[in-house]
């Protein structure tokens, strides 16, 4: 785990758990003097098997290289690549066709140097393509609103991640929205001509998955008061129309603690964590340090997915309803039981690892997915699993949250199924053949001239 530190040094926490039912246990590994870190995203950018680092910072970003033994190192001029120094605060990455290099995404937020700052004083965020193995003259994504978030992602299945962009009206305070880039040789904005409808919130994060089993993912959005989960409504264009109030997942409110102002979300993630077959929905929450306007005392949400698709709060019972002002998060199974546990970042306070302990719980399949050359993590990928009544599709992608990424195994909840069909939907390729597998176990899946070979992992 790579916990930034902000102001503080980041750390590098080894998980050193024994595999299986295990109690989770870490070691802090030395890593560089790493300062000024707003967030991290896990990324094979060289292809050489070994997961590297982007940190976003105050000032230039960072790229680590990784190594063996979770060594890191710095890489900028390695990849050629340079910024002038901002606040980024969002990142995400895909592979565009033919590219050895994964093409990033950078967002920034306030200009610190403005005369002005901090409002509407928001700076552009940057395209980062490669030429060859180097990162040369970013394209710069005018107008930029102060992104939090940022995600790749093949919204409408066309074959192609485009860019979309969740901006914090707070400090853009007029005249910004949400963006989705339309990644052309040269990136476009889509209009409303096109099908895109203004929203304009206090965008922090963005969760992507497919809650339906339509093929096409639901996005959720965080922000202060109201969090909004998107469907899309069109079969042509990217028309997104928010959840009616009765799904239950605007989270408006502290539900604990007694502070009855508006609430602050930040980092979003969606994850089975009782392997029922529905996936639900984790939010860090916290006011962003003093404002009087929002709660003080705003715990982080755990909603339960339903069979009829609504969503039931269920953080105190799960003992995740922290009062810390939290920030980034992840969602994964750390010590190999097929649970999943969730970490919890806050500021000024002790991060949180909250291990899954649940007993009741139902099957889980724990995919790796990888292929030979470019792309070796098969970013922009679907996973599709299905069974007689039932479909699961899961996009890889890199990006989302609020300034936490995470990158391994790729974990299905599946209820009551002790089989399930697989197949792969490859990036620039046609999809594998079908292959059944047992529920409950981790397995590699390589792709072999378009064939999936499998291989169960013991741990």
């Amino acid at each position: 785990i790579y916990l930034s530190g902000g102001s503080a040094n980041d750390q590098l926490l080894i998980n050193t758990t024994p595999s299986g039912h295990s109690t989770l246990s870490f070691r802090a590994q030395k890593i560089s003097n790493e300062i000024a870190t707003v967030g991290a995203y896990p990324l094979d950018i060289d292809n050489d098997g070994w997961m590297d680092l982007f940190l976003l910072k105050v000032g230039e970003n960072r790229i680590l290289k990784g190594g063996p033994d979770c060594h890191f190192s710095p890489a900028n001029a390695s990849f050629g690549y340079q910024d002038d120094g901002m606040w980024s605060t969002a990142f995400s990455a895909t592979w565009e066709k033919g590219q050895a290099l994964p093409t990033l995404a950078v967002g920034n937020y306030v200009d610190r140097d403005h005369k002005d700052a901090p409002f509407g004083t928001c700076e552009n965020n940057y395209l980062y393509r490669p030429n060859n193995a180097a990162y040369e003259n970013p394209i710069p994504l005018r107008p930029g609103f102060c992104s939090l978030s940022m995600l790749f992602s093949d919204w409408g299945r066309t074959g192609r991640q485009d860019l979309r962009v969740s901006n914090d009206r707070h400090y853009y305070v007029r005249g910004g929205a949400e963006q989705l880039w339309k990644m052309l040789d040269e990136p476009v904005l889509y209009t409303k001509a096109e099908g895109w409808n203004k929203h304009s919130i206090w965008g922090m994060g963005i969760a992507s998955r497919d809650i339906t089993g339509d093929g096409i993912a639901e996005i959720y959005l965080t922000s202060m008061g109201d969090q909004k989960l998107q469907f899309l409504r069109s079969d042509t264009s990217p028309t997104f129309e928010n959840a009616r109030f009765g799904v239950g997942v605007t989270a408006h409110r502290p539900y604990v603690g007694g502070d009855g102002r508006p609430s602050t979300g930040w980092h979003a993630e969606f994850g089975d964590v009782d392997n029922d077959g529905l996936d639900d929905l984790f939010i860090t929450k916290g006011n962003v340090d003093q404002m009087p306007d929002a709660a003080m005392s705003d715990p982080n949400n755990l909603l339960m997915a339903q069979p009829n698709g609504q969503f039931i709060e269920r953080g105190v019972e799960a003992g995740v309803a922290s009062l810390f002002r939290g920030r980034g998060a992840a969602v994964v199974d750390l010590n190999l039981d097929g649970l999943l546990d969730i970490v919890a970042l806050n500021r000024r306070e002790n991060v949180e690892i909250l291990e899954n302990i649940s007993k009741k719980t139902g099957a889980f399949l724990s995919l790796k997915i990888s292929q030979d050359g470019y792309n070796r993590n098969a970013i922009g990928a679907w996973i599709e699993l299905k069974t007689e009544t039932r479909v699961w599709h899961r996009e890889i992608t890199v990006g989302g949250g609020h300034a936490s990424g995470q990158a391994g195994f790729h974990h299905f909840g599946l209820g009551d199924n002790e089989k399930v069909w697989m197949r792969i939907n490859w990036p620039s390729d046609a999809p594998s053949d079908w292959v059944e597998v047992a529920t409950n176990q981790h397995l590699k899946i390589e792709k072999r001239k378009n064939k999936l070979a499998v291989t169960s992992l013991k741990f």
